[in-house]
């Protein structure tokens, strides 16, 4: 009896000693509880391919996406990554994509564009055809015309939703959708925070693209003299997203003209540039994903720069 009794023995402290290891990251019901985190893209026309470069980063760095909300130029991004498009093919795509991609002259007392041919790319690039099959929860952000108030979508065809929010007025038409009339999203939600939060985020990551359309030389046209009468009114509205918000992200962005669709490459950086420069206080609510890594023993995790290596001695 002697030898069985010493193995029981012996299997009991080998139990004992293999639960005193486990750490709260092993124990679900101990380990620190994950956020929520929601992602609001706001407008800015070819600046909004700034974007990409914030999505880059977060995706580069495993930062968890729950929710995105996006706003003209940003919901076009927000949409594509919702229905799982990878910011690397956005990148992609960025680089051949031009103003006349989504946008055609027309006589109209509505507005001097039409943006129907925004359709016609939306087909053509989003993997889904309604906000139910995305990947990703997603809200975009338009504004009825006839009585100003906000409309926030997130169910539904993702087409017409998402050319209404691009529909900037005087440049191109209202968008018709169920009988009412909607226009950019930005008159109600520049940067789409308070949506997010709406559908559930406990975090709120903001990127804001702020930047003036008249450069030194002065307006160039009517575009110019509207789009900077946007640019002022935007700034005195940032309020009330701001207090939604809990890490704004802040591209600089202030060189690039509103068309400047060649110049996608560094758009795309100086969005990386500012996301990277968040990635601390962002990180800091994510302690299971610190966790984790320790766990797997990266010490010195991609979003860290490497330690100086000390010095050879002669």
């Amino acid at each position: 009896m002697k030898n069985p009794l010493n193995k029981i023995v012996r299997s009991v402290r080998a139990l004992g000693r293999e639960l005193s290891r486990h750490t709260v990251a092993d124990n679900p019901i101990d380990a620190p509880r994950q956020p929520k985190v929601g992602l609001a893209l706001g407008g800015g026309f070819a600046r909004g391919l700034a974007h990409i470069g914030v999505l880059k980063v977060l995706e580069e760095e495993n930062i968890p996406i729950d929710f995105i909300a996006g706003t003209s130029v940003g919901s076009v991004i927000g949409a594509a990554y919702a229905s799982g498009i990878s910011a690397k093919e956005l990148e992609e795509i960025a680089s051949l994509v031009r103003f006349k991609d989504f946008s055609r002259w027309t006589f109209s007392r509505f507005g001097l564009f039409s943006n129907d041919k925004m359709s016609v790319f939306l087909r053509k690039i989003l993997r889904c055809r309604t906000f139910e099959e995305l990947r990703i929860p997603l809200a975009i952000a338009a504004t009825d015309i006839m009585t100003g108030q906000p409309e926030v979508f997130t169910s539904g065809e993702l087409v017409d939703p998402v050319r209404a929010s691009c529909a900037y007025p005087g440049m191109f038409h209202p968008v018709k959708i169920d009988g009412r009339l909607f226009v950019d999203g930005l008159l109600a939600h520049a940067v789409p925070a308070m949506p997010l939060r709406d559908m559930g985020a406990e975090r709120v990551i903001s990127v804001y693209l702020s930047a003036h359309w008249v450069k030194k030389g002065g307006p160039r046209h009517v575009f110019d003299v509207i789009g900077q009468c946007f640019s002022i009114a935007q700034e005195r509205m940032c309020g009330p997203w701001k207090s939604a918000s809990d890490v704004l992200v802040q591209p600089e962005i202030g060189e690039f003209a509103y068309d400047d669709f060649v110049r996608a490459p560094d758009l795309i950086r100086a969005g990386e540039a500012a996301t990277r420069a968040a990635l601390p206080e962002i990180r800091a609510w994510l302690p299971a994903l610190e966790l984790k890594e320790m766990a797997t023993g990266d010490a010195n995790p991609a979003w860290q720069s490497p330690a100086e290596p000390a010095p050879v001695k002669p």
